[in-house]
C-alpha cells in the first residue's frame, strides 16, 4: 500500500465531504457481539461536536470526488479545475478498521460524487459497507448516502449493512433545483426516500412476525438542504421540512448555509457571507415542529417568510401574539406551557409532574431550570406579580435582546471601529 498517495486521497476525499452536514450518528442500537469488531450502541458511539452542533465522531470521506454531474453550488462539480481523487473499495475498509482500532473513530460516514453512472457509484458504496460488515466483521456504525437514480435492489441491499441512510434533497424547490443543476431532476431525489420509508414499516411489520428479521438502517433516513443558494423564503423551507417529517418519516432534516464556491450570476456573491445565522434559526424553528407542537405556518406566514434574526422562533411567536399570556404556570395544560419563551419540554415535563403537590413559585421555576429571565414575562405563578403586558410587544423585544448573550451578536455590529 502507497501511504504517501492514500494520505493525499485523504486529505482530498475529507476536504470535498466536509459540506455534507447530516452526518449525526444517533439514533442506532447495534450491540456489540463477541468475535466482532465495535458497537453503535449510545456508549459505543463517542459523540463530538464542534461548537455549531455537528458531530464529527465519524470517519467523514467520499468514496470520490469525480462527478458527471455540473452542479453550480457544488466544489466537486464536474467543471471544477480541482484535484481529484478516488478509494478503492478495499482502501476505504482498511483505513475504517485501522482507525476504528486506533479509537480515532466510531464509525464511518461515507458518500460520493456521482461516477459513471448512479447504479455503478451506489454499488462500490455497498460493497464497501458489505465488506466491513461480513469479512471484517464490523459491528459499528455506519452511514451511506443513497445516490438517486440508483436501483431499488441497491438501495435495499444498502439498507441491511448501514445503520442510516440518507439522501440529500440539496435545493429545496425543484425550480431552484432546476437553475442551479438544470442535469438534476427534483422528483428523482424523493424516489429512494419513499422506498426506504416503505423498506422501514415493511422491517417493522415482519420483525413482530419473525424473531430473527435482518435489520435494514435501524438509524432510520436523514435529508439535507442547503441554504442562501437560492431565494427560497424560510416559510417555504419550514414547508418542506414538515412534509420530509409527516409524509417521509425522516429521522431528521439539516440545513446547510451555502458557502460561496464560484462567481455565477444565478449565486450569491462570492464575496457574501455564509448564513450561519439563519441557519441557526432553521433548527431552532425545526426543532418547535418535532418536539414543540408547532405547525410551519405558525411560525411563520406570507406576512412574515423570513425568521427573525436577532431573536429565536419561539420567542418572535410569543411576541406577535400577546393576547396569549399570560400563562399561569399552575393551570395551564402542557401544550401551552411548550410555547413560553424560555421553558424547555424536560421543564415543562417536571412542572407537571411538581404542580400536582405543591404551588409553583418563582423560586420553584428556577430551580426546576426555567429561564426566568425571559419567561417572567410570558407566565404568571403563585405570589408574583404578573409582568405580561407590562410593556409594548416592540419594546420587549429590544429589551430581551438588550439582555441576552448571543454567540452571534457581532454578526449583527455595524462598520468597525477605526479607533
Amino acid at each position: 500500500m502507497d501511504f504517501e498517495r492514500i494520505k493525499e486521497k485523504l486529505a482530498i476525499l475529507a476536504d470535498a465531504a466536509k459540506y455534507d452536514v447530516s452526518c449525526s450518528s444517533s439514533g442506532s442500537a447495534r450491540k456489540a457481539v463477541k468475535g466482532e469488531l465495535g458497537n453503535a450502541t449510545n456508549f459505543g458511539i463517542c459523540h463530538s461536536f464542534t461548537e455549531d452542533g455537528r458531530c464529527i465522531s465519524l470517519l467523514k470521506i467520499l468514496l470520490t470526488n469525480h462527478c458527471i454531474y455540473d452542479c453550480i453550488y457544488c466544489v466537486s462539480r464536474r467543471s471544477n479545475d480541482i484535484q481529484r481523487a478516488a478509494f478503492s473499495v478495499q482502501e476505504v475498509v482498511d483505513l475504517t478498521i485501522n482507525f476504528y482500532r486506533r479509537n480515532y473513530i466510531e464509525g464511518l460516514f461515507l458518500s460520493s460524487g456521482v461516477f459513471k453512472d448512479p447504479n455503478t457509484t451506489m454499488e462500490r458504496l455497498v460493497r464497501v459497507a458489505k465488506k466491513l460488515r461480513t469479512e471484517e466483521r464490523f459491528n459499528g456504525y455506519i452511514h451511506l448516502k443513497t445516490i438517486p437514480g440508483a436501483s431499488e435492489e441497491l438501495i435495499h441491499e444498502a439498507g441491511l449493512y448501514a445503520d442510516r441512510l440518507s439522501v440529500n434533497l440539496e435545493i429545496p424547490t425543484k425550480e431552484g433545483l432546476k437553475l442551479l443543476a438544470p442535469e438534476k431532476d427534483h422528483r428523482q431525489m424523493l424516489t429512494p426516500m419513499q422506498q426506504v420509508k416503505n423498506e422501514l414499516a415493511m422491517h417493522s411489520l415482519e420483525k413482530k412476525k419473525f424473531k430473527h428479521t435482518p435489520k435494514f438502517a435501524p438509524a432510520g433516513q436523514t435529508t439535507q438542504m442547503i441554504i442562501g443558494a437560492t431565494d427560497e423564503t424560510d416559510h417555504k423551507i419550514i414547508k418542506v421540512a414538515s412534509y420530509m417529517y409527516d409524509k417521509l418519516e425522516m429521522k431528521r432534516v439539516y440545513y446547510s448555509g451555502y458557502v460561496p464556491v464560484l462567481q455565477d450570476s444565478r449565486l450569491p456573491s462570492i464575496h457574501s457571507q455564509v448564513p450561519i445565522v439563519r441557519e441557526n434559526r432553521l433548527y431552532q424553528a425545526d426543532w418547535l415542529m418535532r418536539y414543540y407542537g408547532f405547525a410551519p405556518d405558525e411560525i411563520l406566514d406570507a406576512r412574515q417568510p423570513f425568521l427573525d434574526l436577532e431573536i429565536d422562533p419561539k420567542l418572535a411567536w410569543a411576541l406577535r401574539h400577546p393576547h396569549l399570556f399570560p400563562v399561569d404556570v399552575n393551570t395551564a395544560p402542557r401544550e401551552m406551557l411548550l410555547r413560553v419563551p424560555g421553558v424547555g419540554v424536560r421543564s415543562v415535563q417536571k412542572i407537571l409532574a411538581a404542580r400536582t403537590f405543591q404551588k409553583l413559585t418563582y423560586y420553584s421555576l428556577k430551580q426546576i431550570g426555567v429561564t426566568l429571565n425571559r419567561a417572567k414575562y410570558f407566565i404568571t405563578c403563585s405570589g408574583a406579580t404578573p409582568l405580561a403586558g407590562s410593556m409594548e410587544p416592540a419594546k420587549l423585544r429590544h429589551l430581551l435582546i438588550a439582555n441576552s448573550h448571543n454567540k452571534h451578536k457581532e454578526l449583527f455590529g455595524g462598520q468597525l471601529s477605526l479607533f
